[in-house]
């Protein structure tokens, strides 16, 4: 397992190592004439506020590593929470997810509209493991409008929280996204104020029930109408989607933090240039980044630990990571990750 084959693709130009790139304005656009340069940003790497019909969404590629890590590095502080695949049509949400017949029957009834549905991963779907917080599951929606035009012409689904900083309110116009985002971001699609206004509902299947996980744009009583029974609340444990609590990551092996040696057996997941003593004796390496650029580091996390906890190895040991930028994503994923196991607790 010493090979390290790129499990993203390659970071564009200006993502160099240590070089937070610096946006002058965001340039706004209407949504006539925005179609060609959105599409050349997200097949770049890099991200485009979109308007949907419930909130603007920051969009990127859910299949590029590099994209996605760009929306938690804009949003700001950000946590590695799970994000919804938007997808242009039925036929790409059975490419990605698997359908239950409750959760096509909402599917039929409501999409496209503000339901996003979590649905069981299908095997092989492209979709970079950042974007899924390393569940098994992945939430999809259809958008309406601009955003599943977009979706269309790409080819691909696309990863879109709201366009906001971590911690502010959403935003429901051009305007108030570039007045947040506009020093962090290139472009704003202007589809004027968005008519719901809410984020998405989300649902998930359990058998043969449906449990609501976040209410939003499509009230609670008109899903059960649609399925004419009532939806399960509460009794959710860790997180599941967007809006809940943040997600533990826990490989089967064990994760020691702030590696400075390589004891017998472990496995090591390196940072930068500088290597742990005994290095060389890890029975599996794989470097997050060996230029130490944390976008690329943060593309590559969930991925690379998952190689490594396939490789055996009781013990994973992790090279220090800076908190700066995305290090602090970083560092949270991997010290849930490094928790004692029977009193991990999920954080707000």
């Amino acid at each position: 397992m010493n090979c390290q084959c790129p499990l993203a693709p390659a970071a564009p130009s200006y993502y160099a190592a240590g070089i937070r790139e610096v946006t002058r304005v965001a340039e706004i656009l209407a949504v006539g004439e925005a179609m060609e340069p959105a599409l050349a940003l997200l097949l770049g790497g890099d991200v485009v506020a979109i308007p949907t019909e419930t909130v603007y969404g920051l969009a990127g590629d859910a299949t590029n590593g590099i994209g996605v890590a760009r929306i938690f590095e804009a949003k700001g502080r950000p946590r590695f929470n799970p994000l919804i695949a938007h997808v242009a049509d039925m036929a790409m949400a059975e490419r990605i997810a698997s359908f239950d017949p409750l959760s096509r029957k909402l599917a039929l009834a409501f999409w496209p509209g503000p339901l996003t549905l979590v649905l069981p991963q299908r095997p092989g779907n492209g979709i970079h493991p950042l974007v899924t917080a390393g569940l098994d599951t992945i939430a999809v929606r259809m958008p309406r409008g601009f955003g599943g035009d977009l979706i269309a012409r790409l080819g691909r689904p696309l990863a879109a929280p709201s366009a906001n900083s971590s911690g502010k309110i959403s935003a429901t116009t051009a305007q108030a996204v570039a007045a947040d985002l506009g020093g962090r971001i290139k472009l704003v699609v202007d589809g004027g104020a968005t008519p719901v206004g809410l984020e998405s509902t989300i649902v998930k299947a359990e058998g043969e029930r449906l449990r609501l996980l976040r209410p939003g744009g499509i009230a609670a009583d008109e899903i059960e109408a649609a399925i004419r029974m009532e939806l399960l609340r509460g009794g959710i444990a860790g997180v599941e989607a967007p809006g809940m609590l943040a997600s533990h990551y826990a490989p089967g092996a064990a994760v020691r933090l702030n590696a400075g040696t390589v004891g017998e057996g472990e496995a090591l997941l390196a940072f930068g240039d500088q290597r742990a003593e005994g290095w060389r004796g890890a029975t599996a390496f794989l470097n997050l980044s060996l230029s130490g650029d944390l976008r690329e580091a943060a593309s590559n996390l969930f991925a690379y630990m998952q190689d490594l906890d396939r490789s055996g190895a009781r013990i994973i040991a992790v090279e220090p990571i800076p908190f700066d930028g995305l290090g602090e994503a970083i560092n949270d994923r991997l010290s849930r990750a490094a928790a004692p196991r029977d009193n991990a607790q999920p954080t707000t």
